[in-house]
């Protein structure tokens, strides 16, 4: 397959650090980039974007719900044209931030709880793709696989990479384990290689009671604020490229005319 490599960067904030986002991008093909509603301010969004232009690594908007506190994983009740509002908000602003570094915006990613809430309500769904199709039709979106997120990409006319999770266990419904709940968070490189390298052998999510959901595969991802994310992602792609596999930005994934089925 060709696959992309993804992660979210640009998580830290006025002296607070999150993640190694130096050591995380030689790794990657793709970075998507907190908009300052969970993470990141002006001044890191702005050296992200000038540190994945200067590695070739394409970058993407990474926008949340308005929860600094919570780093963006606490559910909030906003929804239609409040929701729009703030997505357009935070996509514009690292859009222009972009342009500044003369390095195009390639994708949006919804974070933490605003994603996990797109994915399971089709109306919440409908209102991200929207807000992208609104700022830039030409925008990526890039969403979990199996997904309301997913399907409303699509419906509105938007490219749509389908994203698995290196570092995360699924429900059988195919949503993403509770971090509070044990083994939802996968820790270990060596465990995360052999979750990937099953679920693309198997072409589709495998959950954690070991049922599988059929889903094409465009990129993976590994989140870039976990402890092991550095080496856990310079893992994958070695191992990802000793199985045969070609890492690429998302349109050239998504350009290649194949839904990366098994």
């Amino acid at each position: 397959m060709k696959l992309n490599l993804n992660a979210d960067l640009g998580e830290s904030f006025g002296a607070w650090t999150m993640g190694d986002d130096a050591a995380l991008l030689p790794a990657l093909d793709s970075a998507s980039i907190a908009c300052g509603f969970h993470a990141g301010d002006p001044s890191i969004i702005r050296q992200t974007v000038r540190a994945a232009r200067d590695r070739g690594v394409t970058v993407g908007a990474h926008p949340a719900y308005p929860d600094l506190a919570g780093f963006g994983r606490r559910q909030m009740d906003i929804a239609g044209e409040a929701l729009e509002d703030l997505l357009i908000y935070q996509i514009s602003a690292l859009a222009g931030i972009a342009r500044v570094e003369r390095w195009p915006l390639s994708h949006v990613k919804p974070h933490g709880a605003l994603s996990n809430a797109a994915c399971a309500d089709p109306k919440l769904a409908i209102c991200v793709a929207n807000a992208v199709r609104a700022c830039d039709p030409d925008l990526i979106l890039l969403a979990p696989a199996c997904s309301a997120l997913a399907e409303a990409g699509a419906a509105a006319g938007l490219r749509v990479a389908i994203e698995i999770f290196a570092d995360r266990r699924y429900a059988p419904d195919g949503q993403l384990l509770p971090r509070q709940q044990p083994g939802a968070v996968i820790h270990d490189p060596a465990e995360a290689i052999a979750h990937v390298q099953a679920m693309l052998a198997q072409g589709g999510l495998i959950s954690a009671s070991g049922g599988v959901l059929p889903t094409p595969v465009h990129s993976i991802c590994v989140h870039g604020d976990s402890p092991a994310a550095v080496s856990m992602a310079a893992a994958l792609r070695d191992a990802l490229h000793v199985a045969g596999h070609t890492l690429a930005p998302l349109s050239e994934v998504l350009d290649k005319g194949t839904l990366n089925a098994p």
